[in-house]
Formats: structure tokens, C-alpha cells, sequence
């Protein structure tokens, strides 16, 4: 009884049972006006009949006479299914025809009677049954008057069979209607059932849990996978923290450690001016060294989180390049390297030109740290079109990354210096993936091919849908 109650609280039972009650008052409305139409048509086609007798009669009787007439109404009432005849005088009383007695009044006014009358047969003499018919009564210029009618079985019997065939009909679709209702409910109970079986597993804990998708690509097909695409989003960003987690406990304490040891070993002992401006110095570069990492971590939670540090805006991607490589070059021929740009003019695109900016300056900054010490160290910096997007690239003759470790250094706080000689925070690609996550772009990691050297790194940016340039 619960199940029953419950299938009639969804909203797919609810919406068929207002359908099934809309269809059932169009089907009673339709039964009622077929049965109404072919009853008026009849009726009509009945009095046409009467009619056109009654005028062949009066023919008859213009041509041949009284006795002309008698033969022809006798001869036409014992035909089978004969129209009622009857020749009474002025008074009304009945001299000839096939009726025995008629409801009173009927032949007092002339003309169509428009209210069905009652009659009785010949051989129905003590039967209760009396039949229904309709007639023209006309006056003969004898005076006398005549009554031809139609009995009303045929049409009554007519739209008896056409109101029963329509309910049987109506029945049958109402019946099929009553068990689709049912089978869709079910069908819409038991989906239910199964997506929330599956959110009280999430619920639970477990993220990895998606909602069901069936083949019909209705409205609770594209629901869950719209649910999924949001529960992969949320799993993601939870593995994210659990990670970020880890690494703080992990990636920060050494710095913190290092901090306090300098702090105490300034403190111990005796020590000079100089040696204490030393320590404060050692300890302000760490703790900005600190800072940086959470200036990153903040910024890599804003963007992810879609805030409004990420409004996006057409921005001219070939003035953004350019930007950042003129900003850069001083670094890199400091560190004795050599920087090309090969930008091309006017590419535009919609996004967000700080974050764009701070990608591409990480990609440039990792460039020159560990292309640095390379023999002729060279970056090249490359801006294309690509199809409908754009394209972004940083390529460098460094030492490079392994191609079973390049998915690995995406992750935050992982860095391939275990040693952690060069200075850096292992949050830089992190931050550059999550910049092309919000452009819904993409970064890619590859050896550099032909124009530098193989051993290298090249980081490619792609961009979806450039749009065209303001004129």
C-alpha cells in the first residue's frame, strides 16, 4: 500500500493522471457529440424521406384520386419496413392505414411534428410496448386528413450502436492509457529509487558513486549526467584538498623548521650586529618564500572555485604574450639565455588577462630556472592559430621531465628537485592547469621538437575559440 502511495506522489503518475482525466472528459465529450451528430443527421435525412413521400402522394392523389390513393398507401405499407400511413377524417378518427391508434393530439395540427408521439401497432393489441415515431400530417382538399411518418427504432437502435461502439472503443484506449499510467510510474519509481539509493551513498561518503544513466536521453538522463559532471567536479576538488592537505603537513614544515632553527641559532650564544641582520634577512626571505606559496594556493582555490577574479573578457592574446616575454627577457639573459618570440598580430580571445598573464609568467619562470646552466640555453615562446582556438607555447632546452612524470607534476606541491635546490614552491603548473580549466582550454607537456633540442620541455596552452579582432 506504501508503494502505491508512494508511486502516485511522483510527478510522472501525477502528470498522466491529469492527461488520463483530460483524455476521459474529450472522450465523453466525444461520445456525446458523434452520438448527437449522427442522430441529428438521421432525423434530417428521415424527414427528407417523409417528404419526399409526402409529395409523391399528393401527386398520386392529384392524378388518380382517392381510390388511386388508397391502392397506393395499401401497396406501400405491406412493404418490409414500411413508414407509417394513416388517412383519418376531420375529426381525427383513424379511417385506413397501418397504425392502430395514435397519442392524442398528434393529428390535430399540421406539418412536422417536431415532439416524437407515441403509437400503437397492428398484433401489439394488449402489449405494454408502444413505439415512438415521427410524421407530416397534411390535409387532402377533400378535407380529409394524412399522416406519413417514420418509426424512430432504426435511428434510436443507430445511435444506441454508435454510442457502444465509441464506449467500447474509449474503454479499450482508457483501459491501455490506465496501464501505461501505471507501467510509466513504475518505470519513473524504480529510476527514482535507484538515484536515490545512489545519493544516500554519496551522502554516505562515497564520492566515487554516480547516478544512473539509461539510453532514452530524457529529462532524468540529462539530470544525472548534469548530477555526475557536478559530482566528478566536487570528487575532484575534495581529492584536491586532501592533497593540498598532505602537502602543506609535508611541504611546509621544512621551511617552518628552518625558520625556527635560525631564529634559535641567533638567539644562541654570542653573536654580532652583522650576524643578526644576517639571520633576519635568512628568516624574512623564508617566510616570503612562505608567502608565496599561500599567495598560490589562494590564488589556485580562487580560480578553481570560479570567483570573480576569473571574469572573463575579450582580451588581445598577442599583446599578453608579448608582454610577458619582454617582461621576462631581462631574467632570462641574466641567467645567460637566450629568448625568441614568435607571436602572431591580433589574436583575441575571451578570458581573464591577469590569470593569463600569471600562467604564462609561471611556464616562463619555470623555463629560465631549469634551462639555466644549459649549453646555449635558449627559450622560445610561440603564439598560433589553431583551427578556431589559439595556441600558447614555452619551450626550452633544459633537462626536461620524463614523459612517466609529467602527469605527476600537475599536482600541487610536487617537484622533481628532491633536493630542493632550486627555489620554488612545486605550485606553478598547478596553478597554470587550473588557469586553462576556467578558459576551458587545456595544458599539455611534450619534449621540445626541432628548433631548440629534444631533451627539452615545451608547455602548450590551447585556447578554444578565438574571437575576431575589433575593427
Amino acid at each position: 500500500m506504501s508503494g502505491m502511495a508512494t508511486l502516485f506522489r511522483t510527478t510522472a503518475v501525477r502528470l498522466s493522471g491529469l492527461y488520463i482525466l483530460l483524455f476521459a472528459a474529450c472522450a465523453a465529450f466525444l461520445v456525446f457529440y458523434v452520438t448527437s451528430m449522427s442522430e441529428n443527421l438521421l432525423r434530417q435525412q428521415m424527414r427528407e424521406t417523409v417528404l419526399s413521400e409526402v409529395a409523391e402522394i399528393q401527386d398520386v392523389f392529384n392524378r388518380a384520386g382517392m381510390n388511386g390513393l388508397l391502392r397506393t398507401l395499401e401497396r406501400r405499407a405491406r412493404q418490409p419496413g414500411a413508414n407509417l400511413y394513416i388517412i383519418a377524417n376531420p375529426a381525427g378518427e383513424i379511417l385506413a392505414g397501418n397504425v392502430l391508434s395514435l397519442q392524442p393530439g398528434v393529428l390535430d395540427r399540421d406539418g412536422w411534428t417536431e415532439t416524437p408521439f407515441r403509437y400503437e401497432r397492428f398484433g401489439d393489441e394488449g402489449k405494454s410496448e408502444r413505439h415512438a415515431a415521427r410524421a407530416e400530417v397534411f390535409l387532402l382538399s377533400n378535407g380529409l386528413k394524412i399522416l406519413v411518418g417514420r418509426d424512430l427504432g432504426e435511428p434510436e437502435h443507430f445511435r444506441g450502436l454508435v454510442r457502444q461502439a465509441l464506449v467500447v472503443a474509449l474503454g479499450i484506449m482508457g483501459i491501455g492509457a490506465l496501464a501505461i499510467w501505471y507501467l510509466i510510474g513504475r518505470n519513473a519509481l524504480r529510476r527514482m529509487d535507484r538515484m536515490s539509493d545512489a545519493s544516500q551513498r554519496i551522502m554516505d561518503g562515497d564520492l566515487s558513486q554516480r547516478l544512473p544513466v539509461g539510453r532514452s536521453g530524457d529529462e532524468f538522463d540529462r539530470l544525472s549526467e548534469s548530477l555526475n559532471s557536478m559530482l566528478g567536479r566536487i570528487e575532484k576538488l575534495n581529492e584536491g584538498l586532501r592533497q593540498v592537505s598532505d602537502n602543506i603537513a609535508h611541504d611546509l614544515k621544512t621551511p617552518l623548521t628552518r625558520l625556527r632553527n635560525k631564529a634559535e641559532a641567533a638567539l644562541a650564544g654570542k653573536t654580532t650586529p652583522a650576524e643578526y641582520r644576517e639571520a633576519l634577512s635568512e628568516m624574512i626571505a623564508e617566510s616570503d618564500q612562505l608567502i608565496r606559496t599561500f599567495n598560490a594556493l589562494l590564488m589556485i582555490s580562487r580560480v578553481e572555485a570560479g570567483s570573480a577574479v576569473a571574469e572573463m573578457l575579450p582580451v588581445d592574446l598577442s599583446q599578453i604574450v608579448s608582454d610577458c616575454v619582454e617582461l621576462y627577457e631581462p631574467a632570462a639573459e641574466e641567467a645567460g639565455l637566450a629568448v625568441t618570440a614568435d607571436v602572431a598580430p591580433d589574436i583575441h580571445i575571451n578570458g581573464n588577462r591577469e590569470l593569463i598573464g600569471q600562467a604564462l609568467g609561471n611556464l616562463l619562470d619555470n623555463a629560465i630556472k631549469y634551462a639555466e646552466g644549459a649549453a646555449d640555453g635558449r627559450i622560445c615562446v610561440r603564439l598560433e592559430r589553431d583551427g578556431e582556438g589559439a595556441v600558447v607555447s614555452v619551450s626550452d632546452n633544459g633537462p626536461g621531465i620524463p614523459a612517466e612524470e609529467r602527469a605527476n607534476v600537475l599536482k600541487r606541491f610536487v617537484r622533481l628537485d628532491k633536493s630542493r635546490s632550486k627555489p620554488g614552491t612545486g605550485l606553478g603548473l598547478s596553478l597554470v592547469e587550473a588557469v586553462m580549466e576556467v578558459h576551458h582550454g587545456s595544458l599539455a607537456l611534450g619534449e621540445t621538437g626541432e628548433g631548440i633540442d629534444a631533451r627539452g620541455l615545451t608547455a602548450t596552452m590551447r585556447f578554444p575559440a578565438a574571437v575576431p579582432a575589433k575593427a
